[in-house]
Parts: structure tokens; sequence; C-alpha cells
């Protein structure tokens, strides 16, 4: 029998958090209005890919690693705070090409690229693995099954409400600024915002500490 006040707890939560405004969120937004649709929603299921990336390692226990060891929580916050700073640079340091609506048609930047550009962003933040560790376990039953796979489970309807919530604000967004696409003379500016924006999440995760 289905429990609905569970349900209804649990999927509020998760929508809620997935409405906030927070670093994925603003990532996926920045690849939207910068190259559309197609490349925001890549991004979106990239995010989330790498998001249960973490379920997976929270199942596993694996995350309890970084939520204990300053050691580890520090080394994979760096190397994701350099990734996200590269990116940032490689976007500041572009003559605005990346923006152009047919360049982004061919080989300038691709959905793929923009999939994996989000699994890895989302796999190299520790801060979502110990909040996976963190949420995730709240909703555990004991009566439920093996707390792993519940684990899974839970994990796996957060990324579906995140991929229903980023896809609809990707759809939006793409809409309301195809204009600021097809402007050469916004392409070098909007690449300047991208690459702040980049820049300034690598700064965030690299100043951030373990606590939630």
């Amino acid at each position: 029998m289905i429990d609905l006040t569970y349900w209804s707890l649990f999927l509020g939560a998760a929508i809620v958090l997935n409405i906030s405004p927070g670093p994925d969120l603003i990532y996926i937004l920045s690849r939207t209005i910068a190259n559309g649709r197609r490349i925001g929603i890549a991004s979106s299921l990239g995010v989330c890919s790498g998001a249960f990336v973490h379920v997976v390692a929270a199942a596993a226990g694996i995350s309890a690693i970084l939520m204990t060891s300053a050691v580890a929580f520090t080394i994979v916050k760096y190397i994701g705070a350099a990734y996200l700073i590269y990116l940032g640079i490689q976007a500041l340091r572009s003559s605005g090409a990346g923006f152009d609506a047919a360049a982004a048609d061919k080989k300038h930047v691709s959905a793929w690229g923009a999939y994996k550009q989000g699994v890895m962003i989302d796999v190299l933040n520790p801060k979502v693995a110990i909040f996976f560790m963190a949420f995730l376990p709240q909703f555990v039953r004991v009566d439920a099954g093996p707390v792993a796979l519940q684990l899974i489970l839970l994990g796996l309807a957060v990324n579906i409400v995140a991929v229903i919530i980023e896809c609809s604000i990707v759809l939006l967004a793409a809409r309301t600024t195809h204009f600021f696409r097809t402007s050469p003379r916004l392409g070098k500016w909007l690449d300047r915002v991208l690459g702040t924006v980049l820049v300034a999440l690598g700064v965030r995760l690299a100043t951030s500490e373990r606590a939630l």
C-alpha cells in the first residue's frame, strides 16, 4: 500500500530542493542562455547523472569517507574547483563564437560534450555527496527492504524530479533568450558572463566547508 504522507513529504522536499537556486541550476541556466535548449537539456542530464553517481556512492557507503575525512574532501573539492575555473577561463578567453547559433550547431558545442561537462561538475563536487548522505537516510524505512536499495531508489526519484524541473526551466530560458544567442554583438559578452559564473562557482567550491 502506498504511504501518501511519506511520499508527499519526500517529493515535496525534492521539489523544493530542486527549484532552489544553486550551483547546478546556475550552471544549467548559463549553458542554456549561451547555447540554447539542446545544450541546456544535455547539461541538465549530465548534472543529474553526476548526482546519481553520488547516490550510488552513498548507498555503498563511500560518501561517508568524504564526510569524515578532511583530506579526501579537500582533494576532491580542489579538483572540482580547478575544473570549473578552467572551464571559466576558457569561456573568458573565447571570442564569443560559442554563443553564435550557427557555430553551436556545428562542432563548437556538442550535446555530448555538454553532458560530460555536467557529469564531471557534479561528480567532482563533494558537497553533493554529503548532501545525499544527509538527505536520503531521513526517508529510509526499516520495514521497506534493504537500506542500500532504498537509497538508490530515493536518489533516482530525486534525480527524476530534478530532470523534470530543470528541463522545464531550460525550455523557458531557451525560449526567452533566443535573441541573445543570435546577436553577434552580445556573443562576446555572454562568453564573459558564462566564464565569470564558472570561475565564481569554482571559487565558491574551493572555499566551501564540509558542513552543510
